[in-house]
């Protein structure tokens, strides 16, 4: 094998003993495969596909999303990828293992393949790995780069489920995880330590809507050795892509407005170069940490109305906090579209094209509890965000009960806390439902 297929041979190697290696070694030993390796995961081979016609150069974000990599099938003409729900892949012969790109699905499976590339393509990243949920490409980050003794800097105000596990999970391991207001990036530069391993951002915070300088920390990370990872779900690539700001990985919740439309869950980690990625996927690997084929296809095609929805999300959000702020009845609204939002110059500067996403939140005279459970329709009460259903959630109760409780009130999510997430229905009908139960309060 080594005679006969060299590269192969030293992909296949590389791969066997990478979980007996240091860290630093698995990263040189992948920076010196990793094109041979992803082009084994992504199924390529020589021979090209005479459906996949030349396409017109530097096409936009919006064409992407749709298309973003995807060939119609050469042997059948399918324009969609299909569904591989198979286990396994059949090997023609020992000498020709891997030819296809494929083995195990827990390794590589093509339609989840197809999904990775493009949520990469659009992103602007290397590669990336997609996991069942958000949160578990948020512990897929954690354990790839770091281990007991080592510190992350972390954003004081994240997803609940981000703060639990850092506190629950790693701390317990021997981690260290300093939580600090990322809306002063010198309060994050005062923050390392000689052992800090992790940059960790979230901008647009969930849910108080605080936006981290993406460039000023990722330039405060290199200057220190110090990966940064930002967390984008709530602007997704559409608004703000963290890797064109210096950031080396982002996490994607791919439930929320890749999805886009209440159907199912899935998380994406997104690498900018080959040894991250390699790392990424290593660990992956080794924790079994998938996406199942029905749901990558599914997300594949719920994504390519993603620009289509944020664009409606966006114009309708602004026209709702608009109302909001001008209620008798709110005392408080944030938005980061409205001129009263305090880092509005960033977020003019950061977000693209002037959208500014679904999300705002609002505090009234009056219960908010009651506000909640007697809205009417087109608002729904549940969890979630970023659907084409518009949805009103209890923070406190809901995504942030998990936090401690002085830690939750020190970012400024109190118990009557409203969360809005804006979808696709007409703002109007969303704005009178709300103005009835102000009124009604």
């Amino acid at each position: 094998l080594y005679i006969k297929k060299p590269i192969l041979y030293l992909t296949m190697l590389v791969r066997n003993i990478a979980t007996r290696l240091p860290k630093s070694t698995i990263r040189a030993s992948a920076s010196a495969v990793s094109t041979t390796v992803r082009s084994f995961s992504a199924g390529t081979t020589e021979e090209e596909n005479p459906l996949d016609k030349p396409w017109v150069e530097n096409v936009s974000m919006d064409t992407d999303i749709v298309h973003g990599g995807v060939t119609p099938c050469k042997k059948t003409g399918a324009i969609l990828t299909p569904v591989y729900l198979s286990t396994t892949f059949v090997q023609e012969s020992v000498d020709k293992y891997l030819d296809t790109g494929y083995s195990y699905s827990r390794t590589n499976n093509p339609t989840v393949k197809m999904l990775e590339e493009k949520v990469a393509k659009i992103e602007n990243g290397y590669d990336s790995i997609v996991v069942g949920t958000g949160m578990s490409a948020t512990a897929s980050c954690i354990n790839a780069f770091m281990s007991t003794g080592d510190h992350c800097v972390i954003t004081n105000c994240s997803y609940g489920g981000t703060n639990r596990i850092c506190r629950e999970q790693f701390e317990p391991f021997g981690m260290e995880f300093s939580f600090v207001d990322f809306t002063d990036p010198q309060t994050v530069e005062d923050a390392i330590k000689p052992n800090t391993k992790l940059i960790f951002s979230e901008t647009p915070t969930n849910p108080t809507l605080t936006l981290a300088d993406l460039d000023a920390i990722s330039a405060i990370a290199k200057k220190h050795g110090v990966l940064h990872v930002c967390d984008s779900t709530f602007a997704t690539p559409y608004i703000t892509r963290p890797l064109d700001h210096g950031a080396d990985l982002t996490i994607q919740s791919l439930t929320k407005y890749y999805d886009g439309l209440n159907i199912g869950t899935g998380g994406a980690l997104i690498a900018k170069t080959p040894e991250l990625y390699e790392r990424i996927k290593l660990v992956q690997n080794m924790h079994g940490n998938i996406m199942s084929p029905m749901t990558a296809y599914l997300i594949l095609q719920t994504m390519k109305t993603m620009g289509l929805r944020i664009r409606q999300q966006s114009a309708s959000a602004m026209k709702i906090a608009t109302f909001l702020e001008n209620h008798p009845k709110v005392t408080k609204c944030v938005y980061p579209g409205l001129d009263s939002f305090p880092q509005k110059e960033l977020a003019d500067r950061q977000h693209r094209d002037n959208l500014h996403g679904g999300m705002l939140w609002f505090d009234v005279k009056g219960d908010p509890i009651k506000l909640m459970d007697t809205i009417k329709r087109p608002w729904t009460l549940c969890e979630n965000l970023g659907a084409t259903e518009s949805i009103i959630t209890a923070c406190a109760v809901m995504t942030h009960a998990n936090m401690l409780k002085e830690d939750r009130l020190k970012v400024g999510i109190v118990d009557g806390f409203i969360r809005i997430s804006v979808g696709i229905e007409d703002p109007d009908d969303l704005i009178r439902s709300l103005d009835d139960a102000l009124n009604g309060l």
